[in-house]
């Protein structure tokens, strides 16, 4: 199952602008994650990255398939646990400060240390403001690792 499942995988077509004309959506965070899909795809970034509570940012992410890694920062185990399902998800244990740019700082720190981002790459960054409440990513940011 698993040889049957990446080669689904690696067959699968990555042209994400056929999936977005004519869509529309209703939710903050939905429109959040669509918008770091399309911009790092577009922009050839090296990752996504989604500092989440729930995971449910990591999840409209995973619906599609952009070719490149969507890591998931949570500071809950049971969020990290289901995330595992999800398609190119890479959920990591983090525990991020409340202030959002040590958060964004602390996030990429762990990234280099895990090999997923090294110095100069290009990587797309969602969270919310207030950090540490589920369901409210509503900040998308384009970085370049220092």
């Amino acid at each position: 199952m698993a040889n049957i499942c990446q080669m689904a995988e690696h067959a699968s077509d990555h042209n994400l602008d056929a999936s977005f004309v004519g869509k529309t959506f209703g939710r903050i965070d939905q429109s959040i994650a669509m918008g770091a899909l399309f911009t790092a795809y577009h922009l050839g970034a090296k990752a996504i990255v989604a500092l989440t509570e729930s995971g449910s940012t990591a999840l409209w992410m995973s619906r599609h398939n952009v070719g490149m890694p969507i890591y998931a920062l949570t500071a809950t185990q049971a969020s990290q646990r289901k995330m595992a399902l999800y398609r190119n998800v890479r959920p990591l244990l983090m525990d991020t400060s409340s202030d959002r740019d040590t958060a964004l700082k602390q996030a990429e720190a762990r990234l280099k240390g895990k090999g997923g981002l090294a110095s100069g790459d290009l990587y797309a960054i969602t969270c919310g403001e207030p950090m540490g409440a589920p369901g409210g990513t509503n900040m998308l940011k384009i970085c370049r690792a220092d």
